[in-house]
């Protein structure tokens, strides 16, 4: 399939909960399948920290299958034949919507880091600027992983008028004190990293590479489980079947996370980087009015919940939290445990029993729905 690049831009001011604003706010994204006539069918797909718009097909930067494409497309469990897919570049992200390395319409220059902090709620604020702009009164779905479920939760929490729908997958209402010791770990990497020149490394044409790599290795980590890890890699030998009693590589797991850190640096602004995770950081829906039970009280809307067991960055204790505060307000919810060895990566991989579940549930609410 082939892409090309879709935006919108919308000349209001974009209000930032930080009380800053964005004086122009462009909206890169991507579409799957026909919208039906009275536009009942939409489902919007929210992307994880360093995913993008490109959710199926063929990534036109990396030419390598979109992040959800094994979830995404004609046939599969979200089957494009049937549904008008949605999937936009989260604001503050480097694909095409506004960021740190787009252009300041007050100066003409990359705003760098003088481009406001976001948070998820801005994110969330921007993609319904743009159902709006597409006409849709009222989407099918909302589903993400990871950073994309927070997305799905705000969606859930403070537009619930707007969507039938909350598919959150590994994620949680709020990052934990780990996460976020995780995430400041890899951005005083990036920052320690003599190109990264205070932000401004593109007014040099240099990249804090070293930095963001290390950033990337990091958070790769997490994504991961020790059982998983142990099962691929163990101990084995990358190069030989001795010891080099040196610093270079030896062992086949530091060679798949300097990959790992090699080949993100090629795709993803280490700005931008700074920003979607300061913006994960700071998501907390407890910390709002009420807390999570007034959040989602008198919601219609239809919450479907998905954990993994081997998940340590977003354990199943942390969506049983939102799922006991929309019981108390007499929410729909339904929930699932998946078993797997694949740590908090299993939504972006192949896991039967999840693709399965998911697929029923969408089957399910179609036919409620009367699509």
């Amino acid at each position: 399939m082939a892409f090309d690049k879709i935006d919108i831009t919308f000349k209001e001011k974009l209000i930032l909960e930080s009380k800053d604003q964005l004086d122009k706010c462009e909206i890169a994204y991507e579409t799957y399948g026909k919208i039906n006539k009275n536009k009942s069918n939409v489902i919007l797909v929210c992307h994880a920290l360093t995913g993008d718009q490109f959710c199926s097909g063929i990534h036109p930067s990396t030419n390598k299958k979109g992040w959800w494409d094994i979830l995404v497309g004609p046939g599969k469990v979200i089957d494009t034949n049937f549904f008008f897919v949605i999937c936009s570049n989260v604001i503050g992200g480097c694909q095409g919507s506004t960021g740190p390395s787009s252009i300041n319409p007050k100066n003409g220059k990359q705003y760098n880091l003088d481009f406001p902090v976001i948070t998820i709620k801005d994110m969330v604020e921007a993609q319904v600027r743009l159902i709006d702009a597409l006409g849709i009164e009222k989407l099918f779905a909302v589903i993400g992983g990871s950073m994309g479920g927070m997305q799905a939760l705000v969606w859930g929490a403070l537009f619930k008028n707007r969507v039938n729908a909350i598919i959150p997958i590994a994620s949680s209402y709020r990052h934990s004190a780990q996460n976020i010791a995780f995430h400041e770990i890899g951005r005083q990497s990036i920052m320690a990293d003599p190109n990264w020149n205070k932000g401004l490394y593109n007014q040099f044409n240099v990249k804090p590479s070293r930095g963001l790599a290390v950033a990337r290795m990091i958070a790769h980590i997490t994504y991961l489980s020790e059982h998983g890890l142990q099962k691929k890699f163990g101990r084995n030998l990358q190069f030989s079947s001795s010891l080099s009693y040196g610093f270079d590589i030896d062992f086949q797991i530091e060679s798949y996370l300097k990959h790992q850190g090699r080949t993100f640096v090629d795709r993803f602004d280490a700005n931008s980087y700074l920003y979607i995770t300061k913006a994960m950081d700071y998501f907390d829906l407890s910390n709002r009015k009420g807390g999570l039970s007034n959040l989602f009280k008198n919601n219609d809307a239809i919450f479907c919940f998905f954990s993994f067991t081997s998940d340590w960055l977003f354990p199943t204790a942390e969506t049983k939290t939102v799922i006991k505060s929309l019981n108390s307000s007499a929410a729909s919810v339904s929930f699932v445990e998946i078993k797997t060895d694949n740590g908090h990566d299993s939504f972006l991989l192949k896991e039967p029993e999840f693709h399965k579940i998911l697929k029923g549930f969408i089957s399910g609410l179609t036919k409620k729905l009367g699509l």
